[in-house]
């Protein structure tokens, strides 16, 4: 009864989960041009995810998997389906992620262990792996409602279907830790708790042994994805794009929404894309977005690039961006190794590197 109420009220007033207001890019958050100045490491036809065992870092590139070496990628595996989650196993090998329907291990001591569903339930959009050091993995299952594809649907249809499920390689065994979540969207161990990013709340939450849950990064101006550790402590937060006031107000129109869905091509709704489109249907037009031509840097961002570094207490330490008129957008991965960040660019399907010392000494100039 007083959450009917308090959701009444917020409605009425227009705060709480109804407010429109977007938090501001600034502080920790500031913007500036470093994914956009970034080093492309190579360009893909369908790359999905990136991991790393400590040594190289690998990329699913549709049913491929490749190593990045300095001559270039080279396959080291193949799949017999769409690669949409990676991650290295201790103990040598991967598990990947295939459709977001299976997961399984390919090398290493279990290979060919295979899940399908945790919990009674099948596997709808798994769209993350992350391994643990206890010999387990975690795994987010973005939506029991839409497919691994259709993320916007999940967003526009405010999608609370998401599921934080631990796998154990050992036994076979598979058990959900958190259900009900606002499209989950990656993960990672962590002191013996699981951090899991919640896309459409903003936030990262996590959750102990007992599945007890708490918030420790909330109100992002983004759409949070993968999470990986990062040298040091603390972590590496990706965001896939940004959120702007015009979006949070069309959530809140459900009318306006379910017409759009249902007379208009999913590429040219007004809501959230990994790239910046160049048809003249694009739904964000005008003189607040263009002039003469040019893109502005500061007009609402439809898609965008940003990746964040966390403390381990989930501060946000410092970010990295490719603004509204750049390129380097729908960023939804990125690992740390041998000093070097690189970072997954679907937007733009490319491969990005760069130097984390000189990350920091741009920073503090």
């Amino acid at each position: 009864m007083i959450a009917a109420l308090k959701d009444f009220t917020d409605r009425v007033f227009g705060r709480g989960d109804a407010a429109i207001t977007v938090p501001p890019f600034d502080g920790a958050l500031k913007p500036n041009q470093l994914l956009e100045e970034a080093a492309v490491v190579c360009e893909l036809e369908a790359p999905e995810d990136l991991a790393t065992d400590g040594q190289a870092v690998f990329v699913a590139d549709g049913a491929r998997i490749l190593r990045l070496d300095a001559g270039g990628p080279a396959e080291v595996a193949a799949a017999d389906g769409t690669i949409t989650a990676l991650a290295c196993l201790p103990g040598g090998g991967f598990a990947v992620a295939l459709d977001g329907e299976r997961v399984r291990l390919m090398g290493g001591a279990h290979d060919g262990r295979t899940w399908d569903a945790a919990g009674g339930r099948a596997f709808k959009a798994v769209n993350a792996l992350s391994a643990a050091p206890d010999g387990g993995l975690l795994a987010t299952d973005g939506s029991q409602a839409r497919p691994y594809g259709q993320w916007s649907h999940d967003l526009m249809e405010l999608g609370r279907s998401g599921r934080l499920i631990q796998l154990s390689p050992a036994d076979g065994g598979a058990r959900e830790i958190a259900s009900g979540l606002a499209y989950s969207f990656g993960a990672c161990a962590a002191d013996g708790t699981a951090w899991v990013c919640e896309s459409w709340r903003h936030r990262v939450v996590r959750y102990n042994g007992t599945g007890a849950g708490a918030v420790v990064v909330d109100r992002l101006p983004a759409y949070p994805s993968r999470l990986t550790p990062a040298t040091g402590g603390g972590y590496w937060l990706t965001a896939f794009t940004a959120r702007t006031q015009l979006i949070e107000f069309i959530l809140r129109e459900p009318a306006y929404r379910k017409r759009m869905m249902a007379e208009i091509d999913p590429r040219y709704w007004m809501a959230p894309s990994l790239s910046a489109s160049t048809s003249f249907l694009e739904p964000m037009q005008g003189a607040h977005i263009k002039t003469m031509g040019i893109l502005k840097p500061w007009a609402p961002p439809r898609s965008y690039g940003l990746v964040m570094r966390l403390s381990t207490e989930g501060l946000v330490r410092y970010s990295l961006h490719s603004r509204v008129d750049g390129t380097h957008h729908g960023v939804v991965a990125a690992v740390e190794c041998g000093g070097a960040l690189t970072v997954l660019s679907k937007g733009r399907r490319r491969v990005l590197r760069l130097d984390v010392a000189d990350i920091e000494r741009s920073l503090q100039a």
